[in-house]
């Protein structure tokens, strides 16, 4: 698995194909294997890299020291941007919507498009039960580990305070086997998803920060699922409705981790877009 060194350490990533690029972000507690489903049925002629961003479930610690914070984050996205010197960067969101906030942090200059599936947004920082969990094992002493470790626990993890709202189907064991590895193993990954889990989230900076998508200038595909609770099916409309070029499509059926309830959906729409945008099209 290919890596690159930025300020704040290692960041390991996968790509294939060749083209324009499209990087796709995952949301907190994941990596890159949460669009295993949807990633071959991508139209060809793209570029598609997938890094591992430091949320929880990455392979190598970050350096000590390193801001975490979602302003920190954004940070790692630009320079990761820049290290694989990607332009015109096709904006891939999911589940964490911290990466939203590259705008409002003057660091979005390698984006030129974005897709936003249901992430956090507006004030929704930490999302609904299953991020007011986190929060709590994040200020509990060995709080983090106990978490990790109920999340193997299937029914457990199907219960709404942990994975149950996230996707319609429960999910597979060795997927979140593969997610839980890392924090289990070393204490540095979960220092570093504590840090990250501390960050100051205050309403008004983060409904501040998201509405400055207004100035985004470039097109966006807003794809929101219709039901479930953690991402407010409205927040998607919203987004939509700020960002200049933005346009809405809602998805049935699926709850947050869209593309594992429906990834021909998921992967229909997002070819759409890219060819679209390739060809001219509108």
């Amino acid at each position: 698995m290919p890596a690159v060194d930025i300020a704040a350490g290692r960041i390991h990533y996968v790509e294939r194909g060749d083209g324009p690029p499209v990087v796709l972000l995952h949301g907190l507690l994941m990596n890159h294997t949460v669009w295993d489903r949807v990633i071959d049925l991508l139209p060809s002629g793209f570029r598609y890299v997938l890094p591992d961003l430091p949320l929880g479930a990455h392979a190598t610690p970050m350096n000590p020291g390193t801001d975490l914070s979602l302003r920190g984050q954004n940070q790692i996205i630009a320079d990761f941007l820049d290290a694989l010197d990607l332009r015109e960067v096709t904006l891939v969101h999911s589940d964490w919507g911290g990466g939203l906030f590259l705008t409002a942090y003057g660091l979005d200059q390698r984006v030129a498009r974005l897709i936003a599936l249901p992430c956090e947004a507006f004030d929704n920082f930490p999302p609904g039960l299953p991020g007011k969990m986190v929060a709590i094992a994040v200020a509990i002493p060995g709080g983090v580990a106990l978490a990790l470790r109920q999340l193997r626990i299937r029914f457990l993890r199907n219960s709404p305070l942990l994975m149950g709202m996230m996707a319609r189907e429960p999910l597979p064991d060795d997927l979140v086997r593969e997610w839980t590895e890392p924090a289990l193993h070393d204490k540095a990954i979960r220092r570093d998803l504590i840090k990250y889990a501390k960050s100051d989230f205050r309403g008004p900076e983060l409904i501040a920060n998201t509405e400055a998508l207004q100035h985004f200038s470039g097109d966006a595909l807003v794809l929101w699922s219709s039901a479930g609770k953690v991402m407010p099916r409205d927040h998607g409309r919203r987004l939509a409705e700020l960002l200049p070029k933005g346009r809405l499509v809602e998805i049935d059926d699926a709850y947050v981790l869209s593309m594992l309830d429906r990834p021909d959906v998921v992967a229909e729409a997002m070819a759409a877009f890219l060819t679209n945008q390739r060809t001219g099209a509108v």
